[in-house]
């Protein structure tokens, strides 16, 4: 009988011998390296995010700047005319043939399809033949201090970008001319890191011969 009790002791202890160390045996290598396959994709995922808001941001401030160089030229062309700079027949585009003011064969100063970013000449109009000769346009940005005007400012050159003012005559419903409202569009094209197609950036409006 003593015999039994002691088989069964060590029966029992080798039982719980046993579920110790498969207790203690922790993750296989199998799983540690499953485990840092999802780490790696998921990782490799939240990279892909950081990247496309990065590219994100940029595309924004890039619209911005578009946005910014469409309106400084329609409010060059208001200014312009509400200061009698230039008569109406020549808030047109180039070689335009409406010249209902002069009498003139042709007539107009807009220059005609895409043009560089220039500053404006010195007519101090956006879009006509004199800008050429002012240089190439830049945005101010301030420096490191944060403060305009200082020594430190930055100069962002607009390589990129491509500006065009169309001016077009309208008609009424029944086709005849309207002499005294004209259409404008001013278009701003320019590259992104996003897109292999450059994207651009409109703005209509209309503008009258009267204040």
């Amino acid at each position: 009988m003593a015999a039994s009790i002691v088989a069964a002791s060590i029966v029992t202890h080798n039982k719980f011998v046993r579920a110790g160390r498969e207790a203690e045996a922790g993750f296989s290598l199998v799983e540690v390296m499953i485990s840092m396959v999802i780490l790696t994709v998921g990782m490799v995922s939240l990279l892909g995010v950081f990247g496309l808001a990065m590219a994100s941001t940029q595309t924004s401030q890039q619209d911005m700047i578009a946005k910014q160089l469409a309106n400084e030229a329609y409010e060059s062309i208001m200014t312009a005319r509400n200061t009698s700079q230039m008569n109406w027949d020549s808030i047109q585009n180039v070689n335009s043939t409406n010249c209902p003011e002069t009498g003139a064969a042709s007539c107009g100063i807009f220059l005609s399809g895409l043009q560089p970013m220039y500053n404006a000449g010195a007519d101090g109009i956006f879009g006509t033949a004199d800008d050429a000769a002012s240089g190439e346009e830049t945005i101010q940005d301030p420096g490191p201090d944060g403060i305009f005007q200082t020594v430190d400012d930055t100069f962002i050159p607009l390589t990129g970008y491509k500006r065009q003012i169309t001016i077009s005559p309208l008609y009424d419903s029944g086709g005849n001319l309207i002499s005294t409202l004209r259409s404008t569009t001013i278009t701003v094209q320019y590259q992104t890191a996003q897109l292999q197609a450059p994207k651009t950036y409109s703005l209509n409006s209309f503008i009258s011969e009267f204040q």
